[in-house]
C-alpha cells in the first residue's frame, strides 16, 4: 500500500507546495490538451510534467530534512505499477504490427470491402466486434487492433476516421466494464473482493445501451458512401494471409490468456504473461525463417511500435502518482462521507476522463467507503466508461490517439464528445432502473 506525505505528518494537499504541483500538472494537462493548436505530441510535456513533479518533491524532502523511506516506497511501488502497464503495451503493440507485417489486417480490410459494405456498415461492425472483444482481451488491446482496421481501410479520410475511432474507444470501454477481464480498474474491483465474476455481467444492459445510443448518434457524421464502389470484387481472393499470419493471431489470443491466469491463478503480473507470450512469438518466428524461408524480424516489428504513446503513459501515470503521494486523491475520497454516493459516483466518471481511471479508482478502493453492492458496481462502469468522455481519458483513446496520429485528436473527438456524454447518462439511467428501481442484480 503506498504511502503519502499526509501520513508523515505533511499534509501538501494543504501546503502551498502541494498547490505548485497542481498548478504545474494542470498546465501540462493544457499543453497536453492543445497538442493541435501548438504542434507538440503529447508525450512530450506528459514526460516532464510526471517526471519533474517527483524531482520536486525530492527536493522538497530534501531541503525540509524529511525522512526519505515514505518517498522511496512510493516511487517503488510507481515503478512496478508503470512497468506492469509499459510491458503489457509494449508486447500488445509488437503482435499488432506483427500481423500487420503478415497481412492480416489487409486482408481483413479486403474481405469487408469485397462484401459491398458502407462505411456506416463498417462503423457498426467494428463497434461490435470492440464491444465483445473487449470483454475477453482488453479495451487497449481491443482498440489497437480495431483501430489498425480502420486505418487499413481508410487512411485520409476524417470525415469517416474520426467517429469510427470515437465508436470504437467507446465500444471497447464499454465491453470492459462488463467483464473483471476487460479493464483495469474492474479487475482491481473484482481482486479486492468488492463483487463476485458473475456480478459484473449485470452492468452488461446499461454499458451496450450507452453504447448503442452514442453510435446511433455519431453514425449520423459518417459518410454513407461505398468505398468499394469502383474498386475490384476478386480484391479478396487476391489479397491472403502471409505464412504464419494465422498462427500469430492464435498465438496473440494465447497471450492474453495466459496474461489473465498470470494474474488470477499464478499471482503474477499480467505482463509476465504477455512477455512469455512474446518470447514464444519470437520463437515461432525463428522456425518461420529456418523452416519456410520466411524472413519476419521481430524486432523491425517493435521499432515500428508508437513510442510516444508508451513514454506519454509513463509521464500521466507518475503526474497522478505524484498528486496521490501528495494527499490530493486520498482527499476527494472522503467526498462520500459529505455528499450522495450515487452522485459522487457518477462525478468519478467524469474525474476519470480528466485524471486516469485506475488511479481515481485505487484511491476510491483505499479509502473503502460505506457504500452498498449497487454502489460498488456503479463506481465500476462509471470508471470504466467514464474515460470515453475524453479522448485520453482512457488507454483505449490513447492508444487510437497513436495509431491514427494527426486525425483522431483531442480537438477532434471534442467536437463530438456530445454524443459520448449522452451515452454515459443512459448507461446511468439503465444503472438506476435495472439496480435501484428493479433490485435486479
Amino acid at each position: 500500500m503506498t504511502t503519502t506525505i499526509a501520513e508523515h505528518g505533511v499534509d501538501l494537499a494543504l501546503h502551498p507546495f502541494g498547490w505548485v504541483l497542481v498548478a504545474i500538472f494542470v498546465i501540462g494537462y493544457y499543453f497536453i490538451a492543445m497538442e493541435e493548436k501548438y504542434h507538440i505530441d503529447k508525450a512530450k510535456p506528459a514526460l516532464f510534467v510526471g517526471t519533474f513533479m517527483f524531482v520536486l518533491i525530492g527536493g522538497f524532502y530534501a531541503v525540509n530534512g524529511l525522512d526519505f523511506k515514505p518517498f522511496e516506497n512510493e516511487i517503488a511501488h510507481l515503478i512496478l505499477e508503470i512497468a506492469e502497464i509499459f510491458f503489457f503495451l509494449y508486447v500488445a503493440m509488437t503482435f499488432i504490427e506483427a500481423l500487420i507485417e503478415r497481412g492480416v489486417f489487409n486482408a481483413l480490410k479486403a474481405k469487408l470491402i469485397a462484401k459491398g459494405y458502407s462505411y456506416r456498415e463498417l462503423f457498426w461492425i467494428t463497434g461490435l466486434l470492440a464491444f465483445f472483444i473487449s470483454p475477453v482481451a482488453d479495451n487497449l488491446t481491443t482498440a489497437l487492433i480495431l483501430s489498425t482496421v480502420l486505418v487499413t481501410i481508410e487512411k485520409k479520410d476524417k470525415a469517416f476516421l474520426v467517429p469510427s475511432a470515437i465508436n470504437v474507444i467507446v465500444a471497447a470501454n464499454a465491453g470492459g466494464a462488463w467483464s473483471p477481464f476487460g479493464d483495469i480498474t474492474t479487475l482491481m474491483v473484482w481482486t479486492a473482493g468488492k463483487g463476485a465474476f458473475g456480478d459484473f455481467l449485470y452492468l452488461f444492459p446499461a454499458a451496450f445501451i450507452g453504447w448503442v445510443i452514442t453510435a446511433a448518434l455519431l453514425v449520423r457524421y459518417v459518410p454513407d458512401l461505398d468505398p468499394n464502389k469502383e474498386g475490384d470484387p476478386a480484391l479478396a481472393e487476391r489479397i491472403e494471409i502471409l505464412k504464419g499470419g494465422k498462427v500469430i493471431i492464435a498465438l496473440g489470443a494465447m497471450t492474453i490468456a495466459l496474461a489473465v491466469i498470470c494474474k488470477q491463478v499464478m499471482h503474477l503480473p499480467p505482463m509476465w504473461g504477455m512477455l512469455f507470450g512474446l518470447s514464444i512469438l519470437q520463437l515461432y518466428i525463428y522456425t518461420l525463417k529456418k523452416k519456410h524461408n520466411q524472413d519476419v524480424d521481430i524486432f523491425h516489428s517493435i521499432s515500428k511500435i508508437e513510442n510516444n504513446t508508451l513514454l506519454f503513459f509513463f509521464g500521466i501515470l507518475a503526474a497522478v502518482g505524484a498528486l496521490h503521494f501528495a494527499g490530493f486523491l486520498g482527499h476527494a475520497a472522503k467526498l462520500y462521507q459529505v455528499f450522495d454516493p450515487t452522485m459522487v459516483n457518477i462525478g468519478v466518471g467524469f474525474l476519470s476522463a480528466i485524471v486516469d481511471n485506475v488511479p481515481v479508482m485505487s484511491a476510491v478502493l483505499k479509502a473503502n467507503p460505506t457504500i452498498d453492492h449497487a454502489q460498488w458496481m456503479l463506481v465500476t462502469m462509471t470508471a470504466g466508461i467514464g474515460g470515453s468522455l475524453i479522448s485520453f481519458g482512457s488507454a483505449a483513446g490513447v492508444g487510437v490517439m497513436g495509431k491514427l496520429h494527426g486525425i483522431y485528436t483531442f480537438s477532434a473527438h471534442m467536437k463530438l464528445a456530445w454524443t459520448v456524454l449522452v451515452g454515459y447518462f443512459a448507461s446511468l439511467s439503465v444503472w438506476y432502473v435495472q439496480f435501484i428501481v428493479l433490485g435486479f442484480y
